[in-house]
């Protein structure tokens, strides 16, 4: 049985696509790519203006809607919070790296960065957090798929034999960019990563290092199909996934500003650490909790109390006055 996979067209999206693929494919069960053309492939302008996230979704969460497609790949960190009743996640596999990456010049790291260094990145969480940790950073708002961005590095233009950096974009024009460590790695570029940036400095977008399968919730599955996406399925994940997006949502129902979030399912504990900061950097709130849940398995139970603690999380912070931070030029949290 051949199933379709909607997934964007991006070297990144179709290689971490033909991952899950591969990894659920057997004698019994193919999978074949459809590529979708999505709002954030096509349009131009600061991600963050073009309203964050949902930008890369849409387009394949319709495809999905419509049966042009069984299934779609999300990177996680690019699904809106909230959870359309139409789709369901049917499975999150094991998580990558979630640490974000800079990618500088001559091997430099956020410590030996110069004054006033130019940092290219699109997302108003790394700004944010950058700019916390390093107040006389330069940010440049940068778009473009991950071999145009890194071709913004001075002497990194000279490296890239997988693709081209887009027509007429700039090169070698800045001292670092800041990309997802999972993207890079799967790509095979992680010699392009001068330090892979530590969480208590720059907390990563909710649902970052994770992929998601994507269904119609309405579908019925076959047994080749459901026994592969429960196969795909880790435990782990998911509840950091849950933890991390039911803070998202819950901060984004009255904050506009960056922010960032890291659950960690270890022993049986789960853990989240989150960030709300003002665009400048000026103000940061960060707080924690953890919760014991049952390890075995993702149950209605567990998944509740995994909820319940980014619930928890957000409320400590919006009591904190994560609510009346400046906000950024867009929800986007990327």
């Amino acid at each position: 049985m051949a199933y379709r996979i909607g997934t964007r067209g991006s070297a990144l999206a179709t290689t971490q696509t033909q991952w899950v693929a591969d990894a659920m494919s057997d004698e019994h069960t193919a999978f074949e790519q459809v590529i979708i053309k999505t709002k954030g492939d096509v349009t131009t302008g600061s991600l963050a203006n073009l309203g964050g996230t949902g930008v890369f979704a849409t387009a394949l969460r319709q495809a999905v809607i419509d049966g042009e497609v069984d299934m779609a790949v999300h990177s996680l960190k690019d699904l809106p919070a909230k959870q359309p009743a139409e789709l369901h996640i049917a499975a999150i596999p094991a998580r990558a790296d979630v640490r974000d990456a800079l990618c500088a010049a001559n091997g430099m790291t956020l410590e030996t960065l110069p004054k006033g260094a130019k940092i290219g990145t699109g997302s108003p969480r790394r700004v944010a957090q950058l700019l916390a940790y390093r107040p006389d950073l330069e940010m440049i708002d940068i778009r473009g798929n991950v071999q145009t961005r890194l071709a913004r590095v001075a002497g990194y233009e000279h490296h890239h034999d997988n693709a081209p950096a887009a027509a007429g974009s700039p090169k070698g024009d800045l001292d670092a960019v800041v990309l997802a460590c999972a993207g890079i790695d799967r790509l095979g570029m992680d010699w392009a990563i001068t330090e892979r940036i530590d969480p208590d400095i720059m907390l990563p977008a909710p649902g970052q290092g994770s992929l998601a399968i994507e269904i119609a919730a309405n579908k019925t599955l076959d047994a080749p199909l459901a026994n592969a996406l429960a196969a795909h399925q880790d435990t782990g994940a998911r509840l950091e996934a849950t933890a991390e997006r039911a803070l998202l949502a819950t901060l984004e129902a009255g904050c506009a500003s960056p922010i960032g979030a890291l659950a960690r399912f270890v022993n049986g504990t789960l853990h989240l650490d989150a960030v709300v900061a003002a665009m400048d950097g000026s103000k940061t709130i960060r707080r924690q909790a953890s919760t014991t849940l049952d390890e075995s398995a993702v149950t209605e139970a567990t998944s509740d109390a995994a909820y319940a603690l980014g619930v928890e999380v957000a409320q400590m912070m919006i009591d904190d006055g994560a609510d009346l931070l400046p906000p950024g030029p867009a929800r986007g949290t990327r």
